[in-house]
């Protein structure tokens, strides 16, 4: 949609003003442009999209940002990101996705890293059979039982190019102690963390042949510091002198943590570079921009949830992101006087259950959740002086905890461009489309 990428292009350009305001005002604002819509519904504000976009550009330095798919999930979007200059390739999260990415007519998808491991079968078949496929989808691994388990899959085919690879290297800390180690501080993706595991594992996958052809290539390295891109370091949870506390050992475990993965990333490119040539070396993420772009053995960098800004990303002492993503849901009962309930409303994120994984009632001011019944499947009870105010049909808005899965909710994100409601973006949903 070319109003999208205008819209984006315009704010990148200056010509846009920054979505202002207090929180409330933002969505008193998403409220007044999508009066005549029914919700639920979900919105996009292009200015704030475009103002984040800007901000992760700064924060890169001039290092190209790969976009991470799965904190978007809609092409309408993923194009206007990717028009800018700055912004180069997907980060994907499914083999399927990046194929149907790959095949879109528009040719805005010609790099797609996916950035998790694939176990699908007739998607990796389909892969192999098609050239532009092939050319334009990377996967990822990172052990010899990935490697046999593709080879096998493709023993009966005779694939139309090399499979593209890329190697997904360790970057959780674990920090030691008198030579005794401490325990473990990140997710658990890769068992390959030194540059032994990694040339051991590139040697492998020139192993794989089919005949005298190799069976895979491997493009690129991959390592995400979750614990520093994706970890709050300012906490806000009201009790100031822990919020304190906690805040200055999570800065403390992120500067040793990115020490340590600079130093041993280096380390790990070095040698792989030895045995074979890489395209890309991919780090960081929403919450590292600025940190990683000074590793030298990076290439490139890696953001998704900084362009649409949810709550889980409101703790970061680096950037503050504007709020572009929310959603509303109507109010449909009322219980007693200083209550109402909404329809639906438990849009919940994934990760750790917890309070900061629910969404946030943001407008109107003063509406919190029963802690008896929290957000609901299908009703959301919220208490509140603000309660009085609400007929049945008003809106509530809320504010999502994670970027993409908000998407999954909706067949569109109703765009909002200096207040007015301009079109819509079709989400992956609504073009019939759920990766799993």
């Amino acid at each position: 949609m070319k109003l999208l990428e205008s819209a984006v292009a315009r704010g990148l350009s200056g010509e846009l003003a920054a979505a202002s305001g207090a929180q409330d005002a933002i969505w008193a604002r998403a409220d007044s442009a999508c009066a005549d819509l029914s919700a639920p519904l979900a919105v996009l504000d292009v200015q704030a999209l475009s103002t984040n976009a800007g901000s992760l550009l700064r924060r890169a330095a001039g290092k190209p940002i790969r976009v991470a798919s799965k904190s978007i999930r809609s092409k309408e979007v993923l194009r206007a990101v990717l028009a800018q200059p700055g912004f180069a390739g997907v980060l994907g999260f499914t083999l399927p996705e990046a194929l149907w990415l790959a095949a879109d007519p528009s040719d805005a998808f010609t790099d797609i890293v996916v950035g998790y491991p694939t176990a699908d079968p007739s998607a990796l078949r389909a892969l192999a059979a098609d050239p532009v496929a092939c050319a334009r989808v990377t996967l990822m691994v990172d052990s010899s039982e990935q490697l046999d388990w593709m080879a096998a899959t493709l023993a009966s085919l005779s694939p139309a190019a090399p499979i593209r690879l890329c190697l997904d290297l360790d970057a959780s800390w674990r920090p030691t102690a008198a030579g005794r180690a401490l325990g473990h501080i990140g997710v658990y993706r890769s068992p390959v963390r030194t540059g032994a595991d990694a040339i051991a594992l590139a040697l492998a996958i020139n192993g794989y042949r089919q005949g005298n052809t190799a069976l895979f290539r491997l493009t690129g390295i991959m390592a995400y510091e979750a614990q520093i891109a994706g970890l709050q370091d300012t906490p806000h949870t009201g009790n100031k002198v822990a919020d304190l506390a906690k805040s200055q050992l999570l800065k403390q475990i992120q500067r040793q943590s990115m020490a340590e993965i600079l130093h041993r990333r280096a380390n790990v490119v070095a040698a792989v570079r030895n045995v074979c040539d890489l395209e890309f070396v991919n780090g960081g993420g929403t919450g590292s921009l600025e940190l990683t772009t000074g590793d030298p053995s990076v290439t490139e960098l890696a953001a998704g949830s900084g362009l649409f800004g949810p709550t889980l990303f409101d703790g970061y002492s680096r950037f503050t992101p504007a709020h572009a993503v929310g959603f509303a849901a109507p109010v449909v009962r009322r219980p007693a006087s200083d209550i109402v309930t909404v329809l639906g409303g438990g849009w919940i994120a994934s990760g750790p259950a917890g309070n900061d994984r629910s969404p946030v009632a943001v407008h109107p001011a003063g509406l919190s959740f029963i802690g008896t019944e929290g957000a609901g499947e299908v009703q959301t009870p919220l208490r509140g002086t603000a309660a009085a105010t609400l007929a049945i049909g008003d809106k509530v808005w809320f504010r999502h905890a994670k970027s993409g899965e908000v998407c999954e909710h909706v067949d569109a994100l109703e765009m909002i461009d200096s207040g007015q409601w301009v079109g819509r973006a079709l989400t992956y949903r609504g073009e019939g489309k759920a990766f799993v």
